[in-house]
């Protein structure tokens, strides 16, 4: 059985310890240096100024091959373990300081920031028979960290240089040109995802480390990260990557290879990215991770998420605001758990503790449209993220923090995975696991599923008049598996509540012929000033036949 911990939080941003991540390690390239203000490669000035010669001519015409260069005899072919190695590397040194911005785009305003796009004839990857196509992003902000873009063709990475032909600046005017060393802040790797030859992004990557994936018909909203250090805490660290290599694709390819190079206070590491686009789009994540200090907390295989209001926490006459509604745990046991997500009134971290876990997620169960009628936020097309871990991750935790939102214009929800092992310099961690973008997870579990939870106070028991500790009541709708078979004869459905501290009141189960499955309704008394964790689930004869449905309650 999965054990639940939660752990108070003294502060906005000051969570107690839940325990400590081994680092992943990796090993870095590229370093950043300040000259006169603008950006330069750790390659050097005349290296980078050579490759940008060879590489400035238009991306059609590199596209094409006409401009390709000629092939270096002996060095290597470019790969993962390149990445790696430049990783390790980048760890023994300190951390370069972040690049000084151009003034003139450090100035920009951002309602200008926003009109500037990419050309989309100037797509990159457009090779013949190509199903996918690359689009480099501008920098917009100082917040926008740096990064270069190489393309790996026949084994040679060739960096994309930065040119203003590249974009569309609408309103966003410069007195001078930017320089050729730019960079970009990340790009959009875009596929015939949901029409034939109509290309839509399937892949968007920041420097900050965040990314998105979409599958078909899905809409941007929760997000990935390559990794966390720290979060939820004061000194909370935000590596970024520094580098980025795509590989060409072959002609006619639906699966497409990126390398990224990352970098930080506290860790440097090294990324591969294979996503294959499609209905349910996943990518292949594999990663090592190269610690420059000892403590810390790492976060693998973090989600990022807003849940404003769910149905328990009405808004504008009822309707919800998420981009995931739950997070969802396929535990080393094999047992199936459901946490409906919170908006608190103060930050919350908890802690699923387990052992080489076979899965967790952030998903978004609520898919009718009139639960949130938005049109331009489509909060229903939203993808949820499924992990699943690839080997043994050992023991540690699936942490779950939930923070105050006021709006729903930030992230206020993160899930990731930590280890219990201590983040050690000596200590080189790999990890690997795939990412799912999840529109229906009926098909994820084969158990019946709490499809919506709605609290309401209780009558106190027998009529008799209420404690000092109020009685509260949940109810829990659970559809799917094989409820729908009991229904002829719902009296063999035994629903198991439990409460950490206080006590179970009442639990009644009624068929629900509306959504072929069952009503729970739980009557619970909790001491007064103390959180208790809840639990509910369906069975039969000892054989579950529903996901653990769990929630925190403090009265």
């Amino acid at each position: 059985m999965l054990r639940a911990v939660r752990t108070a939080a003294s502060g906005p941003a000051d969570f107690a310890a839940c325990g400590r991540l081994a680092p992943a390690l990796l090993t870095g390239l590229t370093v950043w240096t300040e000259n006169n203000g603008t950006v330069m490669d750790g390659i050097g000035r005349r290296r980078f100024v050579a490759q940008l010669a060879g590489a400035a001519l238009a991306s059609a015409s590199w596209e094409a091959g006409a401009q390709t260069a000629p092939k270096p005899q002996g060095p290597p072919r470019f790969n993962f373990e390149e990445v790696v190695r430049r990783a390790r590397d980048l760890a023994t040194a300190p951390l370069a300081p972040s690049p000084n911005l151009p003034e003139a785009l450090a100035r920009l305003d951002r309602s200008f920031a926003g009109d500037i796009k990419f050309r989309p004839e100037r797509a990159f990857l457009a090779t013949q028979g190509s199903r996918f196509r690359l689009q480099p992003v501008h920098l917009i902000s100082r917040r926008s960290r740096p990064v270069t873009v190489n393309l790996i063709r026949d084994g040679i990475p060739t960096p994309i240089p930065y040119a203003a032909s590249l974009f569309d600046f609408g309103r966003a005017k410069f007195d001078k040109p930017l320089p050729l060393n730019l960079g970009f802040a990340g790009f959009r790797l875009q596929f015939q995802l949901n029409d034939p030859g109509v290309f839509a992004d399937v892949l968007t990557f920041s420097a900050s480390s965040q990314f998105g994936l979409l599958g078909r018909g899905q809409r941007p909203g929760a997000a990935l990260r390559a990794l966390t250090v720290n979060a939820g805490r004061d000194n909370e660290e935000f590596p970024f990557f520094r580098e980025f290599w795509i590989q060409t694709p072959q002609p006619d390819a639906d699966r497409a290879t990126i390398y990224g190079l990352l970098d930080g206070d506290s860790v440097t590491g090294a990324f591969r990215f294979d996503v294959t686009p499609g209905a349910q789009t996943s990518m292949d994540v594999t990663a090592q991770i190269f610690p420059r200090r000892i403590g810390g907390e790492l976060g693998f295989a973090p989600i990022s998420s807003m849940f404003l209001n769910g149905q328990s926490e009405s808004r504008d006459f009822g309707l919800e605001a998420h981009s995931s509604d739950g997070l969802a745990l396929h535990t080393g046991s094999g047992e199936w758990v459901w946490r409906p997500l919170r908006n608190p009134s103060h930050p919350d971290r908890f802690a699923f503790l387990d052992t080489n876990p076979r899965g967790f997620g952030l998903l978004q169960r609520e898919r009718r449209f009139d639960r949130y009628q938005d049109l331009e936020k489509a909060y229903e097309r939203r993808p949820g993220y499924w992990i699943e871990p690839v080997g043994d991750w050992g023991a540690g935790q699936i942490e779950l923090t939930e923070r105050p939102a006021a709006d729903a214009s930030g992230f206020n929800i993160g899930a990731a995975w930590k280890s219990i092992e201590p983040l050690d310099p000596a200590r080189v961690i790999a990890i690997a696991y795939r990412v799912f973008t999840n529109r229906n997870d009926a098909g994820l579990l084969p158990l019946g599923r709490a499809l919506q939870t709605i609290r309401a106070s209780a009558p106190a028991p027998g009529g008799a008049p209420a404690s000092s500790t109020a009685s509260q009541r949940f109810i829990v709708d659970f559809a799917g598996g094989d409820l729908a078979w009991f229904l002829g004869d719902p009296a063999r459905v035994e629903p198991v509540a439990t409460i950490s501290a206080g006590r179970v009141l009442e639990v009644v189960l009624t068929a629900n012929a509306h959504i072929h499955g069952f009503r729970a309704t739980l009557d619970i008394e909790p001491p007064a000033g103390q959180t208790v964790d809840i639990r509910l689930f369906l069975r039969n004869a000892g054989r579950a036949l529903t996901e653990t449905w769990t929630l925190p309650w403090s009265s």
